[in-house]
Formats: C-alpha cells, sequence, structure tokens
C-alpha cells in the first residue's frame, strides 16, 4: 500500500518555481508567498515530505565525509535509524550525491532514497550520520516500491510531494500522485528556458494524467490555490 501523495506547489503565473527571479507585486511580496506556502504545508499535516536531490542539496550543503574507519557491513536494502520520528523529509538521490550534517532536517527525520550503484561507503556515511536510507534494486529507483516501504516500514500514510520538476514529472508519469494543490503567485518570471513546476520529459503526460479540478480558493497577498483530483 502506497502513501496518499499530495503534490504541494508554489510558483509564478508562468509556471516557474524560484521566487527570487519573479516580479514584484502591490499584493505582497515573495516572503508572503512562501509563507502562504508553508501555511498550506502544515494544514495539510502530511506525515512526510519528498523533494529531488537539486532541491535537497539547497537545504544540505554538508561536504563528503565517509567513516574515517571501517564500521560493521552496511545494510541493503534498507536501513532505519528512526523509525518513530513521526515526520520525515526524504529525498529522491539515485547516485548518491547528497551528503548530511545532521540526520534531520527542521525537525523531520532524513531518509534518502538510492539507486543500486550506491557504494557502501557512501551508505556508510549516511548510517554514521544518523540519516536513513532505501537502496533500489535496480540503478533507476522504482517510485511505487519505495512508497510502499515508506508505508509498511515508517508508517507514512500522506506525503507530500513538493520538487522539483523532474520529480513531480516522474511522480505524476508513473501514476502515483493522488491530487495536487498549486498555489500561483502574482508575479511572473519570464524566461522560457526556466523549468517549469512539472517536467515529465520527451514523452510528456498524455494520456498518462487526467486532473479534475476540486478548489479554487483566494489567500491573502494576491494567491490562488488550485486544487485538482488525479486520476
Amino acid at each position: 500500500m502506497k502513501p496518499h501523495v499530495t503534490c504541494l506547489m508554489v510558483s509564478s503565473i508562468d509556471g516557474r518555481l524560484h521566487p527570487s527571479r519573479w516580479t514584484t507585486s502591490p499584493d505582497g511580496q515573495r516572503s508572503d508567498w512562501t509563507g502562504a506556502y508553508e501555511t498550506i504545508h502544515d494544514q495539510l499535516n502530511g506525515d512526510a515530505w519528498i523533494v529531488g536531490r537539486v532541491t535537497m542539496a539547497e537545504m544540505s550543503k554538508a561536504p563528503a565525509h565517509p567513516p574515517a574507519e571501517a564500521g560493521p557491513e552496511v545494510e541493503r536494502p534498507f536501513h532505519f535509524a528512526n523509525r518513530d520520528a513521526g515526520t520525515y523529509a526524504i529525498a529522491l538521490d539515485r547516485s548518491g550525491k547528497l551528503h548530511f550534517d545532521k540526520p534531520d532536517v527542521g525537525g523531520d527525520h532524513v531518509v534518502v532514497l538510492l539507486g543500486a550503484d550506491v557504494s557502501d561507503t557512501h551508505l556508510a556515511e549516511l548510517a554514521s550520520d544518523g540519516v536513513s536510507y532505501i537502496v533500489a534494486e535496480q540503478s533507476d529507483i522504482d517510485l511505487a516500491e519505495a512508497l510502499e516501504v515508506l508505508n509498511r516500514e515508517l508508517g507514512i500514510k500522506h506525503l507530500l510531494l513538493e520538487g522539483g520538476a523532474g520529480i513531480n514529472g516522474s511522480f505524476l508519469a508513473a501514476g502515483l500522485v493522488d491530487e495536487i494543490s498549486l498555489l500561483i503567485a502574482p508575479a511572473v518570471d519570464g524566461n522560457p528556458e526556466r523549468q517549469a513546476f512539472i517536467d515529465a520529459g520527451p514523452d510528456g503526460l498524455a494520456g498518462k494524467v487526467q486532473l479534475s479540478l476540486k478548489a479554487c480558493e483566494q489567500l491573502d497577498h494576491g494567491i490562488v490555490n488550485l486544487r485538482y483530483a488525479v486520476s
């Protein structure tokens, strides 16, 4: 059984993700828009959130620091340093490029999803830092299988999918998203080369996803929250 997955994002009206690049508005400022996002994040009451490697790298900038001495044999296919954390910060990191200097992000225990090719040295580093991980059977991560493990082993029932664009597109293409909550700020980015909030690659999502509007709510500071059921 997989968790219920809500894709939660805030974007400009042209679908771009980085508020530092957006135009300003008399209705509010960038901190108001990101603050509204955090409010909705809390209201959704997820017990975990997941982002891609690039997004997590903005939150954890630790350098590589493999253990100086060999410890016990590393655990595969998973290692859970804290099964009772209650809330979890999950990162998709197929090649094992992320490093952490503590086992949580904002109090949420870190779990890393990795491809089969990740080295034992990297797994030992994660374990020594108190970070949990799940290693896939193949180099590419089976997202559906990973979600089932998260539900079975950690009791995660509601997962907030919070980008970037690549991981959002991968989850949608795999049929794993149950709903979308999109906050649109009164701002424009304007650069067509910047990534939109969903990138499903050259195959796109036509024929794979259907959206049904559940609600449209006007929030403070000119923000609109659009909520869609996904089938």
